[in-house]
């Protein structure tokens, strides 16, 4: 009897040794479920709080300047687009930015272009952005001053007329809205094709892709951002 009674007491212990190391494999289990449950809702959290702040939902009142785009040159821009294959909303935000929608355009002189232009119809300097001697020859102090000016509604160098092989006025007359979206798809038109609309608004005013540090080199710090933000508007 002495032995049976230790048989019973030895299987009862291991038996309770058993339930101990499962209690305690399930806890082990449950544990780790609720760490990864937490780890989970962290980077899901993180996400979403990232996306909010690179795609701000716009607020309030469309801008006065995106409504005197679309009134002014909202036909014309979804027409080019449409030729091109472009997306019309850049293009409008882009007039936002260069014109502020308005008929009236402003234009800009830039006299260090004027003075690289110079040298260039003078022989002391090879060529400026594909422009040679060849092409300003007999170009006069006017007429450079015209070329070093930015014109239409993209305000669109004026020498780059000479790639488009069309005189300055055509910048500014009554076809500058197509000039400027032809001379736009053949500099960056591959930029937009693949939707980099950061890239591009940064190209049209410095002639380069974003920076990679996130340092704009744009003459105002926000113009790409007032650009994307422009964008969802239209």
């Amino acid at each position: 009897m002495p032995k049976a009674k230790r048989k019973t007491t030895t299987k009862k212990k291991k038996s309770g040794a058993k339930k101990v190391k499962r209690n305690v494999k399930s806890l082990i289990i449950f544990l780790c479920g609720v760490s990864l449950t937490c780890i989970a809702f962290f980077f899901g959290w993180k996400a979403l709080q990232n996306n909010e702040e690179e795609e701000v939902t716009p607020v309030g009142e469309t801008p006065k300047v995106c409504i005197r785009v679309e009134e002014n040159y909202g036909h014309v821009i979804d027409s080019c687009a449409r030729i091109f294959n472009i997306n019309s909303r850049y293009l409008k935000s882009l007039a936002c930015l260069e014109c502020s929608g308005r008929t009236d355009r402003p234009n800009r002189f830039e006299k260090h272009v004027y003075k690289r232009l110079k040298n260039v119809r003078d022989g002391k300097l090879t060529d400026y952005e594909g422009v040679t001697q060849k092409m300003l020859h007999d170009a006069s102090d006017d007429a450079l001053k015209n070329l070093a000016t930015s014109w239409g509604p993209f305000q669109i160098m004026g020498y780059k007329c000479l790639h488009l092989n069309i005189n300055v006025a055509d910048l500014r007359g009554n076809d500058a809205v197509y000039w400027g979206v032809k001379w736009i798809n053949m500099e960056y038109g591959h930029l937009l094709k693949k939707g980099r609309y950061r890239d591009a608004f940064h190209y049209h005013n410095t002639g380069r892709v974003y920076p990679a540090n996130g340092k704009p080199t744009t003459y105002d710090p926000n113009y790409v951002s007032n650009g994307l933000n422009y964008m969802k508007f239209f």
